[in-house]
């Protein structure tokens, strides 16, 4: 399993052929070299994990609270930010 496998399956919801679970944190050619940039933030919901911030919004994985915006990893953070935003973004 490479490394890249690793990291999207320790997501909270990611699964094999999930691609917009995926998008987000797997670097591509195409994103490769913003990682480190201001275009990468870490998901809230599952630490750790590496966001793309421009591919996090084009798969809709992202929330605005309180004036401050929050990226997602994967489909499944979103809907469990909004159960509790407090808790992750006092965190973040």
């Amino acid at each position: 399993m490479s490394d890249n496998q690793k990291s999207a399956s320790s997501c909270c919801c990611s699964s094999a052929g999930d691609e917009i679970g995926t998008s987000a944190i797997v670097p591509t050619s195409r994103n490769l070299l913003e990682l480190g940039s201001q275009n990468e933030a870490t998901c809230p919901v599952m630490p750790g994990m590496p966001v793309n911030k421009t591919s996090a919004e084009a798969a809709g994985l992202f929330r605005d609270y309180r004036g401050r915006r929050y990226w997602f990893c994967c489909k499944g953070c979103g809907p469990r930010f909004d159960r509790d935003p407090d808790k992750y973004t006092s965190a973040a």
